[in-house]
């Protein structure tokens, strides 16, 4: 009878000890980008996501996975550059109907680098509003696993050298 209640009382601190530690590890998270899927930007079609953060879009019906940052060659805070740099951002997309399709989003528009900060799939436009955090002097593989993006999904505007009849 002796062992069980031991026993038991090791079971029961173990639990409790389990369940101090998830609360410890909730608490000590604060999101650089709000996540919040009722806020007023969901509303406008902007979606925050987290580096292999995977979200179904009810409104959009379809999937989007951000699967990382392919290049980040943005100048780092502090520094002086020739060049602002741009962040690729690899976005999987995938519609109800559809086969998977990975995007290439760049923070900013450069055709002739075919850099493209915004992609038509499935009758949308998904362009790449935000990339965080910023690079710093120790570069943007510190970064890796961090990465957090703001995309904006509108309806694809019908092309103007359509012809009608």
């Amino acid at each position: 009878m002796l062992h069980k209640a031991i026993i038991f009382s090791l079971g029961i601190f173990a639990l409790t000890g389990c369940d101090a530690q998830k609360k410890a590890k909730t608490e000590s998270k604060t999101p650089e980008m709000t996540t919040n899927t009722n806020s007023d930007d969901q509303k406008k079609g902007i979606i925050y996501l987290s580096e292999g953060e995977n979200k179904f879009l009810k409104d959009y019906q379809m999937n989007i996975t951000f699967k990382g940052i392919s290049e980040d060659s943005r100048c780092p805070e502090g520094v002086n550059c020739m060049w602002a740099g741009i962040a690729m951002a690899q976005v999987e997309v995938m519609g109800i109907a559809t086969r998977p399709v990975l995007l290439n989003l760049a923070s900013m528009d450069f055709p002739s680098r075919n850099y493209h900060q915004s992609a038509d799939f499935n009758g949308y436009t998904i362009t790449l509003k935000e990339v965080t955090p910023y690079p710093k002097t120790e570069g943007a593989k510190a970064l890796k696993g961090k990465y957090k993006i703001a995309v904006d999904i509108k309806k694809a505007e019908a092309s103007s050298d359509a012809t009608t009849k």
